[in-house]
């Protein structure tokens, strides 16, 4: 197993104790408090329970190499991974505004005000330490550009805001006596998660239907083709797409007539070499054309220097 493999199933398997621990507190606070914002805190943990367990086999998924049924890779097992930790995300979000709402409307059982200070340090704790993992995940989701990770890191960050939400309400609870605020805060969480959930839902889905590598890395790996203008007549075709943590990188080269084949391929292996170097994880296949001797003599129609005037 590489060492970024390690890196990403370590860092995943903090994140299942971290938000086990989460969830058992949580719960067994908010239930002994009666307070509907710290059990939809527990309900959200427990997602991220079930969220970091999907990632942490998903990560683990998509680290094997090729074979006879994936000939590209397992990527898209992280890709499938964030869209099902987003929709769970929507779940629980559902659960918590349905609870809140019904306590507001019919009433329930009354927060108790002696064990307040408990649910705060609860809270207090659960912020702390979701700080801490989220900042590992998203470490090592960058270093790896895993989503699967990346989703992981997002969830715990908006449990930071929404736990540090609730430890607001519980303090103006204890100073107001009011405890419809205990509602409000927990609809008010909920809706942190449903924004959270659209924005990795549209990730997630923009990479399962082979949505195009961003403007910036499509223009680095046009810049690497363009250093080598003097090596070829003319480049076409530029197609990219992304699954997990792999990118591919599809074009034509259009040489002249007289290259030898030994000379185009280095040409084409150089190019390659640079745009893995540029881009990890980049898968690049390039496809060789002859030139097709449309451009009269002298008047090459040359793609890199019109590329070049429009930056």
């Amino acid at each position: 197993m590489s060492e970024e493999n390690k890196q990403k199933q370590n860092v995943a398997r903090l994140s299942i104790g971290s938000n086990a621990f989460l969830t058992l507190s949580k719960l067994i606070t908010g239930f002994s408090i009666g307070s509907v914002s710290i059990i939809s805190e527990g309900i959200h943990s427990g997602m991220d329970l079930v969220a970091s367990t999907i990632a942490y086999f998903s990560v683990r998924k998509s680290s094997l190499p090729p074979d006879s049924d994936h000939a590209f890779g397992h990527g898209k097992y992280e890709d499938a991974s964030g869209l099902i930790e987003a929709l769970l995300i929507v779940l629980a979000a559902g659960i918590i505004i349905w609870e809140a709402v019904s306590k507001l409307i019919r009433g329930g059982e009354p927060v108790s005000i002696d064990l307040l200070y408990a649910g705060m340090i609860v809270m207090g704790l659960s912020a702390l330490l979701n700080f801490f993992v989220s900042q590992r995940l998203m470490k090592v989701a960058k270093a790896t550009d895993s989503i699967a990770l990346e989703s992981d890191a997002w969830h715990l960050r908006t449990d930071v805001l929404t736990s540090a939400g609730v430890f607001l309400g519980l303090l103006l609870i204890q100073l107001t006596g009011l405890v419809v605020i205990d509602s409000v805060i927990a609809i008010i969480v909920a809706i942190f998660i449903l924004r959270e959930a659209y924005v990795l839902i549209r990730r997630s889905f923009a990479d399962l239907m082979d949505e195009s590598l961003d403007k910036d890395e499509i223009q680095k790996i046009e810049e690497i083709i363009c250093r080598h203008e003097n090596e070829y007549t003319n480049f076409h075709s530029l197609m990219t797409r992304k699954a997990g943590p792999d990118k591919f990188v599809v074009f034509h080269l259009m040489m002249p007539h007289s290259t030898q084949l030994t000379e185009a391929h280095a040409v084409l292996q150089k190019i390659e070499d640079e745009i893995k170097a540029e881009i990890p994880r980049a898968n690049v296949m390039v496809h060789l054309d002859p030139c097709d001797g449309r451009c009269k003599k002298d008047k090459c129609t040359f793609f890199c220097k019109d590329y070049r005037k429009t930056k």
